[in-house]
């Protein structure tokens, strides 16, 4: 394994030195065409003096080749260069390609592997110019030399610790095994029983008599502490819709008892208005009679989700009618990457979900911007991923988390119940919802639903 290991690392470290070198080729050459206006006709003419310096500094040859494959200009003589013209198959793979072409052979006069490296040259237009060619000879051989001893002294560490390990491993282990099994015995029953944890049943006094009784008492401890967190948070919870509940229903019935208060106080029956007074009265009272009806309703609605009529249709198509409904400003826009997205489930429940989202998008906009709102629609796999997308005020990095909770809103109005429904109808269907915001920028909500069918 570590002759594995060190045998890629030489060959890696073999390609990151060939790249490196290839690179700083490559730039070298970019720069000295960079100042100028470079076509096929003038590369030539460009390069004559400067590809010396190139290939000097970056001790390499460079040979470059017309589009054609024809020979253009090197830093060697024309009569040392052995390939006037480039082969066809290598022409055609370079120019089908803009990534760099290696071709390996072996120099067995040389004893040395040559790396001949192909890749389009473009000008500052990015339009083909020529063919570099780069011939990069490196030998491994030194490397492994190196490393051969190296493996050979890791490879007898290895075996001396392997069998020292053994060694102490089996003096140690004698005393014990026996006790050990004993009890992982016990522990794998115990934990094979269920999801509950059971106290182990181990009657020796030995060594591990010790460690059993510690167990069993964690388990004990465990229990106990289950049942208290979940007492604590079935109290905790009930507690925050109680209050919330009663938040909710005081809010009307303050108003209410001023108005009648205030009725009172100033009741003639001699007065003229008497009766249009008696009407508005009656009015008031019976708008926030619908209110606190309509909070009960809430949070019924939130105790218990209608139940599911799953159907097929089209998504994109519901989503549309959804838009129309909503769009009388004409800034919300609907965008899909399918004529049709079918869809098995209630159109109920996608109704509320989006005409939350939308409604909260819309009631996000701010003063002096107009709002403009974006509908983002994908079917991937199996999956829609739909995205809900305003320039409204944002939601606060603090309160990002609390945003799916009940009774949490960033509204002056609302019981903060909308989220919290949409997030559990969503779930409802095995789906996810998430959520990023920007304070001044805007908010996108994330919604990824199976398709079902």
């Amino acid at each position: 394994m570590s002759y594995l290991i060190i045998k890629k690392s030489i060959e890696g470290h073999s390609k990151t030195d060939m790249q490196n070198r290839f690179e700083a080729l490559m730039k070298s050459l970019d720069y000295a065409l960079s100042h100028t206006n470079v076509t096929e006709n003038n590369l030539a003419k460009i390069l004559q003096d400067e590809i010396y310096q190139i290939a000097d500094i970056n001790k390499h040859d460079v040979i470059i080749y017309d589009l054609d494959g024809n020979y253009l200009v090197s830093n060697k003589d024309k009569a040392l260069v052995n390939e006037k013209k480039l082969p066809n198959n290598i022409l055609n793979k370079v120019k089908s390609s803009d990534n760099r072409y290696d071709v390996k052979t072996y120099d067995e006069n040389l004893g040395s592997t040559l790396t001949s490296s192909y890749i389009i040259m473009r000008n500052n237009r990015l339009e083909p110019i020529a063919i570099v060619y780069f011939p990069v000879y490196h030998s491994e051989d030194e490397y492994y030399e190196a490393f051969h001893k190296y493996v050979q002294y890791i490879i007898l560490v290895n075996l001396f610790l392997i069998l020292l390990s053994v060694w102490i491993s089996w003096v140690i282990s004698k005393n014990l095994t026996k006790a050990i099994t004993k009890i992982s015995d016990l522990i794998t029953r115990t934990t094979l029983l269920g999801k509950e944890l059971r106290p182990i049943k181990y009657f020796n006094n030995d060594e591990l008599s010790g460690l059993v009784k510690s167990y069993n008492k964690m388990v004990y401890q465990i229990e106990d502490q289950k049942l208290l967190l979940a007492n604590k948070q079935r109290e905790e919870a009930w507690r925050e819709m109680a209050k919330q509940v009663a938040h909710e229903v005081k809010n009307p019935l303050t108003p209410m008892k001023l108005l009648i208060q205030n009725f009172v106080r100033k009741f003639d029956k001699n007065d003229p208005e008497i009766e249009s007074k008696i009407k508005k009265l009656s009015k008031s009272l019976v708008d926030q009679i619908d209110l606190v009806a309509t909070v009960a309703s809430a949070f019924s609605e939130f105790a218990k989700l209608p139940p599911k009529n799953d159907e097929n249709f089209d998504l994109k198509e519901e989503l549309e009618n959804l838009v129309r409904v909503f769009n009388e400003g004409g800034n919300i826009y609907l965008h899909s990457n399918r004529k049709e997205i079918p869809i098995n489930m209630d159109r109920v429940y996608l109704s509320r979900i989006f005409t939350n989202l939308i409604t909260n998008a819309k009631q996000a906009e701010r003063e002096g911007v107009k709002s403009v709102i974006n509908l983002d629609v994908e079917l991937l796999n199996k999956k829609v991923i739909i995205a809900i997308q305003d320039n409204g005020s944002g939601i606060p990095k603090d309160k990002l988390e609390q945003i799916f909770e009940p009774n949490f809103t960033t509204k002056s109005s609302g019981m903060g119940l909308g989220l919290t429904m949409v997030k559990k109808m969503i779930e409802e269907y095995k789906g996810e919802i998430s959520v990023k915001s920007e304070e001044g920028r805007g908010t996108k909500f994330t919604i990824i639903l199976p398709t079902n069918v």
